[in-house]
């Protein structure tokens, strides 16, 4: 009786590894929806901006797990400014995510919808005209989107996701670059190329 518990263990476990696979997601977008208390000079909040990064992990029948990395530089700045006040900036955010996806056997060769939450850290980089505005902080930053992804071929897929990424709220701490405490939030929509092994 043991025995036949093994062997339908091992199949189980088996099948579940055949049907797992590991990605690689390097992505294009833009940001929108941003909010802040960080000292915007050129109040280019509003604007939305480019987002360049990559994600990949690991996807089983279910469940799966991923790392994320994605910066927008020139976050700050915007081209309407007649003298600029911000010489350089970016939001670069890094997150570990549980992903919870369509079951596989379910989307078949169709698009395989996912939902991923998570946290990591956000790093906000700006410096002003002559120094007079600098800010280069790290915080803690929550992570909770979805999205979908297709395959075209058994190798290659596109992807499509939509994130929210909003720091925690940190009474107390200015340091005279916010109003008020610090924080930052913003969407993020991308499009990928999906890579799978």
């Amino acid at each position: 009786m043991r025995t036949g518990w093994v062997v339908v263990a091992l199949v189980l476990m088996t099948s579940v590894t055949a049907r797992a696979e590991w990605q690689i997601r390097p992505f294009i977008g833009f940001t929108f929806g941003s909010a802040t208390s960080f000292v915007d000079p050129e109040n280019a909040i509003d604007n939305e901006n480019v987002v360049i990064g990559v994600s990949g992990g690991w996807l089983g029948e279910i469940f799966g797990f991923e790392a994320d990395v994605g910066r927008a530089a020139g976050f700050f700045q915007t081209e309407e400014a007649p003298e600029p006040l911000v010489l350089e900036s970016a939001v670069t955010t890094l997150t570990g995510n549980a992903i919870v996806a369509l079951p596989r056997r379910m989307a078949g060769y169709g698009l395989r919808p996912y939902f991923a939450g998570g946290a990591g850290l956000m790093h906000v980089d700006l410096l002003g005209r002559s120094g007079a505005i600098r800010t280069n902080r790290t915080l803690p930053v929550l992570s909770l989107g979805g999205g979908v992804t297709g395959f075209i071929s058994n190798r290659v897929g596109l992807n499509w996701d939509v994130r929210r990424l909003s720091t925690f709220k940190r009474e107390g701490e200015t340091l005279g670059n916010s109003l008020g405490e610090e924080h930052l939030s913003l969407w993020r929509a991308t499009m990928a190329v999906a890579l799978r092994y």
